[in-house]
């Protein structure tokens, strides 16, 4: 996952609101969202060659989503896949603030990254890179490839236009969200990172929808839960040159809805 924009506690109808991209190369086996087979409560798509997701929503309300944090001159040779950070949650039972914890404390077995997890009632971020365990508070916020809320352009950009739709319905919501989702725009060369990739590589990454050849925006995916605990996820599909390959919906109740979001 490259890109995570989220609106904690904005929306009127919906407590929680997530758009993301997954970028990743097109090589790499994946199984569209669904209810997986060997955990039925935990409803995401698969990465094939190590078993993890990088994001995804138990029936529970727990709730993750996971990027790479993009450093060219780190050294990534850690055993452990990031992946597994997300579903280890998603189905588990551990407190999300005792989960974020264990994570911090184990973060050196993973190469970078950042890790959203909670639920509509608290979310909190993580990373490895530094340090610490934040409480989300309450507004909208953006994740790419540095910290949470890193003034990147296309978390700028990406938070003011979900700011927007903030009074919008759900149809609308959604819409909007993915053409948030599918912009091609690259950024200009004074407002770029310097992640240790090189400027032209830095140019191809800063659009919130990649295509290269080999690598690109393989999934967009839009997460809805309502004040009744209702949820609506949409995950739309890509292959090279970001052509539509597939779109799956799912639509499902949680087991129970956190006092917060029913209030």
């Amino acid at each position: 996952m490259c890109l995570i924009l989220f609106a904690h506690k904005v929306h009127p109808d919906y407590p929680l609101v997530l758009a993301t991209n997954r970028d990743e190369s097109y090589s790499r086996p994946t199984q569209p969202a669904a209810f997986w087979r060997d955990h039925p409560h935990v409803y995401a798509g698969r990465d094939l060659e190590k078993s993890g997701t990088w994001l995804g929503i138990a029936r529970s309300g727990r709730i993750a989503a996971i990027t790479n944090f993009r450093d060219g001159n780190a050294a990534k040779n850690s055993p452990r896949t990031r992946g597994e950070l997300v579903s280890n949650f998603l189905r588990g039972t551990q407190g999300p603030g005792e989960y974020a914890n264990r994570v911090r404390r184990d973060g050196n077995n993973y190469n970078g990254f950042n890790l959203l997890l909670g639920d509509v009632d608290e979310l909190f971020y993580v990373s490895n890179r530094n340090g610490g365990v934040t409480a989300v508070a309450p507004g909208v916020h953006g994740l790419s490839n540095s910290l949470l809320n890193t003034p990147w352009p296309k978390v700028t950009q990406g938070c003011e236009a979900v700011s927007k739709l903030m009074n919008a319905k759900t149809q609308d919501l959604i819409d909007g969200l993915f053409t948030v989702l599918a912009d091609r725009t690259t950024a200009a060369d004074e407002n770029l990172p310097d992640t240790g990739v090189g400027l032209p590589r830095e140019r191809t990454l800063s659009s919130a929808f990649i295509t290269t050849p080999g690598y690109g925006t393989r999934s967009s995916s839009v997460v809805l839960i309502n004040n009744h605990g209702q949820v609506v996820f949409v995950e739309r599909s890509f292959g090279e040159r970001g052509k539509s390959t597939s779109s799956v919906t799912g639509r499902f109740s949680l087991e129970s809805t956190p006092a917060s979001a029913a209030a």
